[in-house]
Order: C-alpha cells, then sequence, then structure tokens
C-alpha cells in the first residue's frame, strides 16, 4: 500500500529507488496522500503545490537522496517558490536564484516538496502550524513547519535554522530527530540571516541516520555511513547544564531514566557539570543574537517597522541598546568558552543533556524556551536531539547528545547509539 511508503526512513526509500524497486513519483504520491490528510490540522507549510512536487519528482536525478521529499524552512531562498521569511513585509517575495542548501539537495537528487512556516524571521511571532501530536500545543520554533511536517509523516526530510534552539527545541516538542551540526558545516549562502555568529542550518529527520545522510549529501562533509554502529559504547557525560533550574519534573524524571537506560546499554557514564564561567553564555547569548538581529534588520526598520511585531521590535531594541562594553564583553564570553570547551568534556565522547524544559507548552502564541539549547549554539558544537519517551500529557520529551565542534561525524553515530539504548 501506499500508505506503508511514508514509514520508510530515508535511507531506506532511497535505496529502494536506486534499486529500482520504487519510483521518485509513487513515494512523492504517498506524502501527498498523507498532506491532503493531516495538514489542514497541522499547517506545516508556508507554500505547497502538488503540481509543482510532482513535476520534480518526474524529473529527479540520479544522487545520494534521489527522490526524497525536503520540507524547506521558509528563511532559505528559493527560486521557484515564494520566500517570505515569516513576515508580512516579504510576502509573495520571489528570489532570483535557491540558496545554498536548497541547491546542494536538488543536486543531490531531493525534491522540495515546500517551504515550511517559520517564526517572523525565524525569531519571534509564531506562525499557525500546530504540534501533531496534539494540535492545542506548540509545535515549537522558529522550525515549526520542518518538525511538524516530518513528525506528521508528510515528508521525510527538512531543514531548519538554529540560533538559539530553532532546530533542537521543535524536533523534541514533535517527536522527531533534530540535527544542529557544527556552526558553518552547511553553508547557509541565501538564508535570511538574522545572528551572523549563531545561525546554523540543520536537519529534521525521524532517525539520526536519516539526518546523517541528508548532512552528508547537501555539505559535502563525510559523516560517516548512517547504517554502520559504533563498535564499543561511548564514555557519557550526563550534563544538567546551568539551565536545569528550568527542568520540568518529566524532564528531570527523563535525564534520570536515560542515564540508567545508557548504563545498562554499556556506556560508561558519569556526571559531568560544565566550569562556572560557561554560565556566562545565559547573558550573553540574547545580547549578541538581539545585537546582530537587529543590525540585519537595517532595513525593514527603516522602512516598514509597523509590520515587524511588537515582541520582536522590543527584543530588537534591547540588542541596540547594549553599549559597546557589553557587546565586547559578550563576544569574549563566546571565544573564551569556545576555546575551552574540549578541555571541559577531556575524557568523554558526548554530553548527554535535556533538549528542552519539558513537554510543548499549550497554545500557539509561544514556541517554548530555548534555555537548554543556547549554549551549546553559542559554542558552535554539534547536537542532536533524539525522542525519548513522553511526558505527563502524552506529548513528546527529547534527548540531546552534544559533541565537540567539528566532531560531527562521532555525534551522529553517537546519536545512533543513544536512539538504541532508550528504545
Amino acid at each position: 500500500m501506499s500508505s506503508d511508503l511514508i514509514t520508510l526512513s530515508a535511507v531506506a526509500a532511497v535505496r529502494m529507488i536506486r534499486d529500482g524497486r520504487l519510483t521518485a513519483s509513487d513515494l512523492l504520491q504517498a506524502y501527498l496522500d498523507r498532506i491532503a490528510s493531516r495538514d489542514p490540522t497541522v499547517r506545516a507549510f508556508a507554500h505547497f503545490d502538488p503540481t509543482q512536487a510532482r513535476a520534480a519528482a518526474a524529473a529527479t536525478k540520479p544522487g545520494p537522496l534521489q527522490g526524497l521529499p525536503v520540507g524547506v524552512k521558509d528563511v532559505l531562498d528559493t527560486a521557484d517558490m515564494p520566500s517570505q521569511y515569516g513576515s508580512p513585509i516579504w510576502a509573495n517575495h520571489r528570489p532570483k536564484a535557491d540558496s545554498a542548501p536548497v541547491a546542494w539537495a536538488g543536486a543531490a537528487g531531493a525534491i522540495v516538496i515546500g517551504k515550511t512556516v517559520t517564526t517572523e524571521f525565524a525569531t519571534r511571532k509564531p506562525g499557525p502550524t500546530t504540534n501533531p501530536v496534539n494540535p492545542a500545543h506548540t509545535p515549537g520554533g522558529s522550525s515549526s513547519g520542518s518538525a511538524a511536517g516530518v513528525a506528521a509523516g508528510m515528508f521525510p526530510l527538512a531543514y531548519g535554522t538554529q540560533t538559539a534552539g530553532s532546530v533542537i527545541r521543535p524536533a523534541a516538542y514533535c517527536g522527531v530527530v533534530g540535527y544542529k551540526p557544527s556552526y558553518g558545516l552547511i553553508n547557509r549562502n541565501g538564508m535570511k540571516i538574522m545572528s551572523d555568529s549563531l545561525d546554523t542550518v540543520g536537519v529534521i529527520a525521524r532517525g539520526a541516520a536519516d539526518c546523517a545522510l541528508f548532512a552528508a549529501a547537501v555539505s559535502g562533509r563525510d559523516l560517516g555511513d548512517p547504517e554502520t554502529k559504533p563498535a564499543t559504547p561511548p564514555r557519557i557525560g550526563i550534563c544538567q547544564s546551568p539551565a536545569w533550574d528550568l527542568a520540568a519534573p518529566e524532564t528531570q524524571a527523563l535525564l534520570a531514566r536515560v542515564t540508567q537506560a545508557l548504563g545498562r546499554a554499556g556506556g560508561q557514564v558519569s556526571q559531568r557539570e560544565l566550569p562556572a564561567h560557561f554560565n556566562q553564555l545565559v547573558d550573553a547569548h540574547p545580547i549578541i543574537m538581539n545585537n546582530e538581529s537587529a543590525r540585519a534588520l537595517g532595513w525593514e526598520l527603516a522602512r516598514h517597522p509597523d509590520q515587524i511585531s511588537e515582541g520582536l521590535r522590543e527584543r530588537l531594541a534591547f540588542g541596540l541598546d547594549q553599549p559597546p562594553s557589553a557587546l565586547q564583553h559578550a563576544y569574549q564570553v563566546f571565544e573564551t568558552t569556545q576555546r575551552g570547551f574540549p578541555d571541559a568534556i577531556e575524557g568523554l565522547d558526548v554530553l548527554v543533556t535535556p533538549s528542552a524544559p519539558g513537554e510543548a507548552p499549550k497554545g500557539l502564541e509561544w514556541t517554548g524556551d530555548p534555555a537548554f539549547n543556547l549554549i551549546w549554539t553559542s559554542l558552535h558544537v554539534p547536537c542532536v536531539t533524539v525522542p525519548a519517551g513522553s511526558g505527563p500529557n502524552g506529548l513528546p520529551l527529547g534527548i540531546q547528545i552534544v559533541g565537540r565542534q567539528g566532531d560531527d561525524r562521532a555525534v551522529l553515530a553517537w546519536a545512533r547509539w543513544v536512539e538504541a539504548a532508550i528504545a
């Protein structure tokens, strides 16, 4: 049955297409059927044209992503679809060229199935997307449509971007896998940049192996064979992180439960907290993020301030109000902690830490707190969230695997190991 096709992993589906056991058009049709039944509630798309998607599937080219539908967050430019950045200022905007992530996905044989909903400029006012597990709750943000669409079975792969927690948190809230690579691993040319020091293109899928397949294909990096399992268990540091005071009871119980499961699976598990000076990132991150975002939106602030949401205008004003001394100190904190992180996890392969404070909050006006993400984004290190059960309201919980900058291949491999250990 065609409905069974959407349960295939991306790794399995592309293998079947290459072997001639499945066509790109048949795979796409299964996803189009799913979209027809689920998207009226989930509302993952900012732009969707099934006729355009079918034409792309019929013309798909060989490659590592051959025939795989991909949702593209609407802060990444597309030449043949609107790129509106979640803002009325850019309604119906049509760029001349694809962004680099979109271009390289196409070169690898992927099919852009549509543009997915983002919060306003990937930072503030939420769009209409709902959590596919419970539509009364947020899917998280800012990669709202990408995470919800993958979780609802509307496409197997999606692009997200992260400045604070915009890949990891929505993936965790929706019960899928999110991978925020090392800063700069996926080229972001053609992205609507907000914070040059932080913005990172990431990917969302149903499994860590699919994330590895996707990211390797579009980055040209060696991220390992997505189907190869590590030969030995990892050395894991359980890290509550400076955000632990915000952990809901379900998250506190989750970390304890995961710690036990990793130990039973053979992991060398120990407690490891970051040195005290890393706590300065909690204050440094919003200073840098909001100042750089305000500078990035100079044209919008000058020409269309009334079309920027009140909440975003407040954060941009906060950023612009920072004195030079505060900015200089914040950048120094970034530099010092980024340089010192390898020493902070000496003797470990990865840290394991919560992906979010708890379950997805109720309502659609707030996408949740990125407190358990912004430190790792500031450090430019790779992070992967994998599903780890559910909370008291039946909504998904995630656990986050964090490693050294540039060690993405190993972090993805350990994420697959953690997936199996806690399943």
